[in-house]
């Protein structure tokens, strides 16, 4: 069996190599890992922070809507005070004649507050409507991405303890092999045997020894690829509880039932997209619309020859109130032009959103397929693995009874292990053909 074809991450298999004293070790389940991942995973996480932003950001537009009262001051030093001309006539000069005067004084000092208060503008007001719907988005966003991990994990996980059943086929192989070469070295001395055969023996054990070892190696590197993925310390130990059994998949069969596309995270995300393209363009267009703010504000002002602002001395009362509407008359075609882009966009997201119900109905179509068949290749290669151990130990009993070949037990040894690695590849893919079918439909 080929291990981790699929996922290139890899980590380490932590058994009983760590110190428990000094590093945790977790025992987990695949839905303990899900778990562990649902709260650890990176992209889980900034998901999440997605949505915080997105409430902070939701708080910002709202603000918008409210009052907004600022305190304002303001101190001048004229070093020169400015001169304008008079007429001189005026005070009692020639007509045609200016006389120049300065007015002003050299300190200035102001103080006040000031209120803006926003009362239509109708692209605020659609990004009001619109912040539960964004909020939503992003928050789907965290469950969609959760399902993508969630799918992630179950793989590895299960290709893990296949992998580790395989160790176990390889260990029994092993084990096989030595009493094999045993007892045709006890053949070969009796003289019943060619030293070839020993020899032939010899290299298939060898054979088994080395794949054992590559075979661990990939484990291991795995075990670190599911740590990565759930987010996981490298040093920490991590034990796998689930197993993989014939027994296990049969008692477990699906039975699909009806479907709705709304059952899919992706739909749902679509759907909410499509919403949000529909604000977009209610938001153009509203922006051709006049806008109208109320302003209003309320100083003090002194003036001074000499800076005793805070001795005794009048301070001017100052207020305004003023209303303004702003009407776009013309924009240069640019509010018609975003228009059209949003309801292009708009399009876009209905087309995407049709494209993945077609996606959807191959996926689920797909996984039935698959896991129909893995069913019944899991049936097969179960009786295949029973007869090729059958013929095996039919074939060893005639190799020790002195009628048997070796070129037969050799030949029924690489058989029952090829019938036993097909077969633990049978269980991953039946395992792997109910996630893909529990993903298709929404139910993972």
């Amino acid at each position: 069996m080929a291990l981790f074809p699929v996922f290139g991450t890899a980590q380490n298999m932590s058994s009983g190599k760590t110190d428990s004293a000094k590093i945790a070790t977790h025992e987990f389940s695949v839905r303990q890992a899900v778990d562990y991942a649902t709260k650890n995973n990176v992209e889980v996480k900034n998901a999440l922070l997605n949505v915080r932003i997105q409430e902070q950001t939701n708080r910002e537009l709202t603000s918008a809507a409210l009052p907004q009262i600022s305190g304002t001051g303001s101190f001048v030093y004229n070093m020169k005070l400015p001169v304008s001309l008079v007429p001189a006539e005026f005070f009692g000069g020639q007509p045609g004649e200016f006389q120049k005067i300065a007015f002003g004084l050299k300190y200035n000092a102001t103080a006040g507050v000031q209120l803006n208060q926003l009362l239509f503008d109708g692209q605020v007001f659609v990004g009001l409507q619109a912040r539960e719907t964004v909020l939503k988005f992003q928050q789907k966003n965290v469950e969609v991405t959760e399902e993508m991990i969630r799918t992630n994990i179950y793989k590895i996980y299960y290709q893990l303890v296949a992998s580790k059943q395989t160790i176990e086929l390889l260990d029994a192989n092993i084990e096989r092999s030595e009493k094999l070469l045993k007892d045709t070295r006890v053949i070969h001395e009796n003289g019943f045997a060619e030293k070839l055969d020993v020899d032939k023996v010899s290299v298939a054990l060898t054979n088994l020894q080395t794949e054992k070892i590559k075979a661990l190696n990939q484990i291991e590197n795995g075990y670190m690829g599911l740590k990565l993925l759930m987010g996981m310390p490298a040093n920490e130990g991590l034990v796998l509880t689930d197993t993989l059994s014939y027994d296990q998949i049969k008692n477990d069969l699906l039975v699909p039932e009806g479907f709705n596309y709304a059952e899919r995270k992706e739909y749902q995300y679509a759907e909410l997209g499509v919403k949000l393209n529909e604000f977009n363009i209610r938001r153009y267009k509203l922006s051709r619309y006049p806008t109208l703010s109320l302003n209003g504000y309320y100083n003090k002002n002194a003036q001074r020859n000499e800076f005793n602002f805070f001795d005794n001395g009048d301070w001017y009362n100052i207020s305004a109130v003023t209303l303004n509407l702003n009407i776009p008359i013309f924009t240069g075609f640019s509010a018609k032009a975003k228009i059209q882009k949003a309801k292009f966009e708009w399009e876009q997201s209905i087309n995407q959103r049709e494209y993945l119900k077609i996606s959807i109905d191959n996926d689920i179509q797909v996984a039935k397929n698959n896991y129909r068949t893995a069913i019944s290749t899991m049936d097969f290669q179960k009786k295949n693995m029973e007869l090729a151990e059958s013929v095996y130990q039919q074939t060893k009993k005639k190799y020790e009874a002195g009628i048997g070949s070796q070129t037969e037990i050799n030949t029924a040894q690489a058989d029952l292990k090829t019938a036993q690695t097909n077969y633990i590849t049978s269980l991953y893919d039946a395992i792997i053909a109910k996630v893909d079918f529990l993903k298709a439909t929404g139910r993972l």
